[in-house]
């Protein structure tokens, strides 16, 4: 693709530089990755300045080659790109007053060509602790939030612009609009496509890969996508699935899954004894994903002796899509989030060694399902909700139980004086900034309060509270006066009664006609209640398209009392929470 045609993305580690990428894509022009560090600038159409997790003022943040102020290229920084080009040419960054995770109103200032036909007062995403104090020469205050006065700025000659927020996340109303903007500015052309890609894709595939593919099919969306893709291009003889029963799969889902791919040339193994024992015990999340991945590993070999296959005339196939390789920290300046099962250190050796095949590895959600649609996959599986490879183990919280500041209970005590809370004795992880947390749960007693209501109470919160980035309301059971931390442990038992009231929420949406609406619902199982009833189940249901943002789904009270009610039936559920976090600040799984 020529250059004068290409919209260059300067990575530097955030959780979205390729998803800025992704959109300019969909947006119909082609567009690259590059190093702030040595990228060569010229002859780009444009240049987009990517989010970091660093601190620009920070010793060791990621540095940009000021060439490319030298030229007159079209330049958008967005978040830590923006902060980078405003101290870089004169302004001051500093940590900000209050951080900003989640939705904000934009409010335009002045009119420019970026926030052309841009309407003021719409929904722009957030995620910074930092913020741009004051603005180098020349450049001017185009569009400001309520806690961010240069949220939106543009240089008064060039065409530079900078934004705090994140146009490329579908929560932001108008960022497509802005994006759409930008490449204007750029004079670049519609000339790009997704079946463009996996056309171009398909013929690279099939000149690169000379061995047999082994992969590892879970029956979701992504590794059915991915089998279909390898097919296509080696020749189905070339591609054998194998799927593992971890024990930790949804109710009945070995035999769904069986009939959904019997065209495929699928083994089954059956590893629950062996995934269990080797998580016995097992508290930490981040240690618990990595057991799972190499256990995933150490199955596989055994599963090929079984079938009497040659190791070495195989390479492994994974149907990994962008955000798990952005959350496992994997771009160079970025944070890991959490280890996804696809990345642990044994897969990362044979991705290094050339002997691991990803062909969904440059893309997001939604375009995989827009390839599946391409490559003739059945809707009734391009539709289902996305499921952790991991299982349920990862909804599994097994981790220790945490002592609670007291100053922090004194916090929000003194910040919300008229409402009934508490702070879950247990960390889940969150995504702030860009950056990895593992931070404490707000619950809060429910009340007659809307939707709304409940989302600014929330988004408040962990905006004020570095140490919260989760919030929950009881919606269902005892009050949380009584309620303790309870041991949890990795095995089929526990595994069962999460099994049944997932199970019994996934019919329950369905039944309701909220599947669609519902892009996923993890149900999450706490080690909190009584000596009888000793868990307490989390409903996560969460609106995305790409999982890289998410805003929790407000259901309807009726229903939810419903479902709530049903849940409380199964003998080991003490109390229901209702999870009212947007991401960020938390991410879409507890763990």
């Amino acid at each position: 693709m020529k250059r004068d045609k290409t919209i260059g993305v300067i990575d530097f580690g955030g959780q979205y530089a390729h998803l800025i990428a992704a959109r300019i894509r969909r947006l119909g022009t082609y567009s690259q990755i590059l190093s702030p560090e040595s990228a060569d600038f010229k002859g780009f159409a444009g240049i987009v300045l990517s989010g970091g997790p660093a601190s620009v003022y920070d010793e060791k943040a990621p540095a940009l080659n000021t060439s490319l102020f030298q030229t007159d290229v079209p330049i958008l920084g967005i978040c830590y790109g923006h902060q980078i080009m405003m101290s870089l040419l004169g302004g001051k960054v500093e940590k900000a007053n209050k951080q900003e995770f989640g939705p904000a109103h934009l409010e335009i200032i002045s009119k420019s060509m970026l926030n052309d036909k841009m309407s003021s007062g719409k929904i722009v995403w957030m995620s910074h602790g930092d913020e741009v104090k004051s603005l180098p020469p020349n450049f001017q205050i185009l569009a400001s939030t309520k806690d961010c006065k240069m949220a939106m700025v543009g240089h008064e000659n060039k065409p530079w612009f900078g934004i705090q927020f994140h146009p490329e996340v579908t929560h932001t109303e108008e960022g497509e609009l802005l994006l759409q903007n930008f490449l204007w500015i750029c004079c670049v052309d519609g000339s790009w496509s997704l079946q463009n890609f996996l056309r171009e894709k398909l013929e690279k595939t099939k000149n690169l890969i000379h061995k047999k593919v082994f992969l590892l099919v879970s029956g979701g969306v992504d590794s059915s996508v991915a089998y279909l893709f390898l097919s296509k291009a080696l020749g189905k003889d070339r591609v054998k699935g194998l799927l593992i029963d971890t024990g930790f799969m949804r109710k009945n889902e070995v035999g769904k899954l069986k009939e959904v791919l019997k065209g495929f040339d699928l083994h089954v193994f059956d590893a629950k004894k062996y995934f269990y024992s080797k998580l016995d015990g097992i508290e930490d999340p981040e240690q618990k994903r990595q057991i799972i991945g190499s256990t995933f590993l150490e199955v596989q070999s055994v599963a090929m002796q079984e079938l009497g296959l040659n190791p070495s005339e195989f390479i492994l196939g994974q149907g990994t899509i962008y955000p798990d390789t952005i959350e496992s920290g994997g771009t160079k300046h970025s944070q890991k989030i959490k280890t996804h099962h696809n990345r642990v250190p044994e897969i990362q050796v044979l991705i290094e060694r050339g002997e691991v095949i990803e062909p969904l590895a440059d893309l997001y959600k939604d375009e995989v399902r827009e390839w599946g649609m391409l490559l003739g996959l059945p809707s009734s599986l391009i539709e289902r909700h996305p499921f952790p490879g991991p299982g349920l183990a990862v909804r599994m919280l097994s981790s220790k139980e945490c002592q609670i500041p007291m100053d922090l209970e004194k916090k929000l005590n003194q910040l919300y004086p008229e409402e009934s809370l508490a702070i879950l004795p247990i960390r889940s992880v969150g995504v702030q900034g860009d950056q990895r947390t593992y931070a404490f749960c707000a619950v809060f007693q429910d009340k007659n309060k809307t939707w709304k209501e409940w989302e600014n109470l929330s988004v408040s919160l962990t905006n004020e509270v570095r140490e919260i980035n989760r919030v929950v309301i009881l919606v269902g059971g005892n009050s949380y006066e009584g309620l303790k931390y309870t041991k949890l442990e990795l095995n089929e038992r526990t595994a069962d009664v999460l099994r049944e009231a997932d199970d019994l929420v996934q019919q329950f949406l369905v039944q309701k006609n909220l599947h669609h609406l519902v892009w996923q619902c993890p149900v999450v199982l706490l080690p909190i209640g009584k000596q009888d009833k000793p868990y307490s189940i989390v409903l996560r249901p969460v609106e995305s398209t790409e999982a890289m943002t998410a805003k929790f789904f407000p259901m309807e009270r009726e229903l939810l009392v419903e479902l709530t009610d049903q849940l409380l039936k199964e003998t080991s559920i003490c109390s229901v929470m209702y999870d009212i976090t947007h991401k960020p600040p938390g991410t879409i799984e507890w763990e």
